[in-house]
């Protein structure tokens, strides 16, 4: 139920604080008071459309909020919980710039409007003064239906599954039509996998052979070289190590040899007496573990022709094989998988299609009980609003081709007086007689809504006397139940509501400004005075009045 609306800075509103309640709220004021600035700031916080325009001429920023006690909406409770945002109540903000950007909050954290709208839809239910327009198209008339039978959640998982049957059929077309394209790549892609797969090029495995190609192949070269370096160190006719024992052995028998210049030279050249005596250690360790292997040369050198031979059959480079492999055997598996198996596919086609008959089938069905339940119901509404000789019925027939809403099209139909036979809403010549049978479907409909608050925007135009009185208590026996809100014209429905809001403009030098009041007794009676009578009240339009008022408050005691 909505509990509080709150308005800063929009349109003509300055600020305005309304605390809303249960039962029937009638809204009035004289026409271009305001009475569409309630219901369009409502509408923002429920996920309309913003612009500039919305906000009050001067200001930076125009400031909405819309607090709704859920404790009986358990579908808004899971929504909410679901996103982590519990709470008794529910809190809806909307800020629009005066450069027509938005922002919006849901429990005071930021939100998409897509998701305020997802919420609205849980929270409160509009029914428009052109509803009776809408009522002239048959999806209208489905989508009405569909409600009162409860199927609304149905026909969208029928929706999901009829686009998934579709989007099947699509690929099988083109699987039919590219068929033969088709299995010569999947042949070619066998082809060359198992090629690969034969190649068993692993990761690694061309940077080692490239390595021991090279070690191999200068095996020789390098034996050679390595055992010139150990002669340079060490040998039995000299090298550097024989002529570094001369050098230290002359220094030695020098005077002196401890001090000075000749102690630093005498210890560097034993440390480097020292190094290549390692030196020639590590190359003879080196040379002693190199070893000449011809048959293990020619096993490399025929592995890494046989790797390139296959990267120039593909055309990439030796190092790309790898990755090659890896791709043309996805591809190869994407092929010979379900989207590309004809009879797999056709087998999928086959069951979305078998699954989307059942569920339609179930959904006619229902539909074809609940449009009788659903005309007995208009029916009776109708009788209340003085169209009791005309008769009212829910047609359900069959498509040809299925739909995402079903396989089913639903008309309303209407015969306005007795032995005419009956036809389409659009046919009704008379736009009184379409208001009050616009009135009585959504009366019905409302009363199976789960939702408990409505709001209802002049759907009582085009009536007036004593059908205007049945269309009040109409809308206040919806409101005992939950919360309705009007905006309405008549006097007659304004003095059925439980409470009444007027909405008045007032213009001063510069500015203009709309102020809403909810109205005690008293003023109750003077704005019906002056529904009644216009601006000019006299003691016998507020007589009328305040009889009106109490003769409908005590009909409901």
């Amino acid at each position: 139920m909505l509990v509080q609306l709150a308005i800063r800075d929009f349109a003509i509103v300055d600020t305005l604080d309304l605390d809303l309640h249960a039962g029937m709220t009638a809204i009035t004021g004289e026409t271009g008071a305001g009475k569409s600035i309630l219901l369009d700031a409502l509408g923002l916080c429920l996920g309309e459309r913003a612009d500039a325009g919305s906000v009050r001429h001067g200001a930076k920023r125009a400031d909405l909020s819309a607090r709704f006690d859920i404790a009986r909406l358990p579908e808004a409770q899971a929504w909410l919980e679901e996103r982590e945002l519990p709470g008794e109540d529910c809190l809806l903000r909307r800020v629009v710039t005066a450069s027509g950007r938005s922002k919006a909050w849901i429990n005071g954290q930021p939100c998409t409007i897509g998701d305020l709208k997802a919420l609205g839809d849980h929270l409160i239910e509009i029914h428009g003064q052109h509803a009776h327009q809408a009522l002239l198209r048959e999806d209208t008339h489905r989508r009405l239906l569909d409600d009162f039978a409860g199927l609304a959640e149905a026909v969208g998982e029928l929706g999901v599954i009829y686009r998934h049957w579709q989007e099947l059929r699509r690929r099988l077309k083109r699987l039919a039509d590219t068929s033969d394209e088709l299995q010569a790549r999947r042949q070619l892609l066998r082809y060359q996998v198992e090629e690969l797969d034969q190649l068993a090029l692993a990761e690694d495995e061309l940077q080692t052979l490239e390595r021991d190609q090279e070690e191999l192949a200068h095996a020789e070269q390098t034996l050679s070289d390595t055992q010139f370096a150990v002669d340079c160190c060490d040998n039995d006719e000299g090298g550097a190590l024989h002529l570094l024992h001369q050098a230290l052995a002359r220094l030695d028998a020098l005077p002196g040899a401890e001090r000075g210049t000749l102690a630093e030279a005498r210890g560097m050249l034993g440390e480097a007496r020292i190094q290549i005596e390692e030196a020639a250690r590590e190359l003879r360790h080196f040379a002693d573990n190199t070893e000449l292997d011809p048959e293990r040369l020619a096993h490399v050198e025929q592995r890494l022709g046989e790797v390139h031979r296959i990267a120039r059959k593909h055309h990439v480079m030796p190092d790309e094989l790898t990755a090659l492999h890896a791709g043309l055997r996805d591809e190869l598996a994407t092929l010979e998988g379900g989207d590309h198996d004809l009879d797999a596919l056709t087998t999928e086609v086959a069951e979305a299609r078998d699954r989307y008959r059942a569920q339609a089938r179930a959904i006619g069905d229902a539909r074809r009980q609940a449009a009788t339940a659903f005309a007995e119901e208009v029916q009776a509404q109708l009788g209340f609003l003085a169209m009791g000789k005309a008769h009212f019925a829910a047609e359900v027939s069959a498509r040809e081709t299925p739909q995402p809403d079903g396989m089913e099209t639903v008309r309303f139909l209407i015969s306005a007086n007795p032995g005419q036979p009956p036809r389409p809403l659009a046919k009704v010549a008379s736009g009184g007689e379409l208001s009050r049978i616009s009135l009585a479907i959504q009366v019905v409909a409302a009363s199976h809504s789960t939702i408990p608050s409505l709001i209802f925007d002049e759907v009582d135009v085009g009536v007036s006397g004593a059908t205007a009185e049945i269309v009040g208590q109409l809308l206040r026996r919806l409101g005992e139940n939950g919360q309705v809100m009007t905006v309405t014209h008549l006097p007659q429905v304004a003095a059925q509501a439980h409470h009444h809001l007027h909405i008045e403009k007032q213009a001063e030098e510069d500015t203009t400004q709309t102020q809403m009041v909810l109205l005690d007794s008293a003023g109750r009676v003077r704005e019906l005075a002056r529904m009644l009578g216009g601006v000019k009240l006299s003691d016998r339009t507020l007589a009328h009045a305040r009889e009106m008022l109490d003769a409908s408050q005590r009909a409901h005691h």
